[in-house]
């Protein structure tokens, strides 16, 4: 019997910028995660849904189109008449490090709690066997949103579904630090996987030892905590085993062209791998493997051809 993750977020439409040219795209970290999973598992094993809202518009329908392209089913996606998607520009330096400009403040992904479809949209999720979210998933929504996403979970988990979680902290989508201290506490109390960016860890709590964040992320309640740490070496700590320390894939530095979606696209290899029965070792070599070829091209998501086996 197929297992069945429903991955919540917003996409956005991408421009992105090499030399003079400006290329479009679509992207977005939950919709990068989503479509790495669908590329590495098979549908019998796993069923990718994607849960967002769009428009009506042209930009919405391409999205669409594209996604089911990828095998991910969009049958709970509303289309708003009167949103559309938002927008965001990327500047890349020489390095491959970017800089993001964003126009999203009416976007369509921000309502999709608010609207006449979400209660039956929300009884469906409730019986799915993993629900995966972001940091930015809960920052777009409103505090009333929120409180509506969080009985969600709850109601899922009840239901024996596993919720997993993305710390994906973007300072400027939230109100101030604290109140996403306080957001995220809630958050980590309905969390079974919890995939940790360092960097954004120690932006939102203050700089302290990994074990430190590891064993704060425990308490909260979550039982499987993966650390991404960039190009180091991942750590895996489940609830009274030993840490799994797994190194990176190590390229040539003019080998990084571009690292957007490098951690979207690490946490879709893990979770291909691991929603599907592998152990975590093997689940953080794979997350390791995808994020590497993924950073050797342009744009979040990369040609289907380039995927590694």
């Amino acid at each position: 019997m197929s297992k069945k993750i429903a991955v919540i977020g917003e996409c956005m439409i991408e421009l992105s910028e090499k030399g003079s040219a400006v290329n479009r795209g679509f992207g977005g970290d939950t919709l990068n995660t989503s479509v790495y999973i669908a590329r590495q598992v098979k549908q019998a094993d796993l069923q990718v849904s994607y849960i967002t809202a769009l428009g009506t518009d042209s930009f919405s329908q391409q999205m669409l189109e594209a996604w089911e392209s990828e095998n991910v089913d969009t049958r709970l996606i509303q289309r708003m008449e009167n949103r559309m998607p938002g927008l965001y520009y990327i500047e890349t330096d020489e390095t491959g490090e970017r800089t993001f400009y964003y126009w999203r403040n009416e976007a369509a992904a921000k309502f999709w709690l608010e609207s006449d479809q979400s209660a039956a949209i929300c009884e469906e999720l409730a019986t799915f066997d993993y629900l995966y979210l972001s940091g930015i998933s809960l920052a777009i929504l409103s505090p009333a949103s929120r409180e509506k996403l969080f009985s969600l979970l709850h109601e899922c988990r009840a239901n024996g579904g596993k919720v997993i979680f993305d710390n994906n902290y973007r300072p400027r989508l939230w109100a101030s630090r604290e109140e996403t201290q306080q957001v995220y506490q809630q958050m980590l109390g309905c969390t079974d996987i919890a995939f940790l960016t360092l960097d954004d860890e120690d932006a939102l709590w203050g700089e302290k030892p990994v074990e430190e964040v590891i064993a704060r992320t425990h308490a909260a309640g979550v039982h499987e905590v993966v650390v991404k740490r960039g190009a180091d070496s991942c750590l895996v700590s489940l609830v009274g085993e030993s840490v799994v320390d797994v190194p990176a894939v190590k390229l040539p530095k003019e080998k990084v062209v571009d690292t957007t979606a490098a951690g979207d696209s690490f946490s879709a290899g893990y979770l291909a791998v691991r929603l599907t029965g592998g152990d975590a070792q093997a689940a953080a070599q794979r997350g390791h493997l995808t994020a590497s070829t993924v950073i050797q091209y342009r744009g979040a998501i990369i040609p289907r051809d380039a995927m590694p086996e």
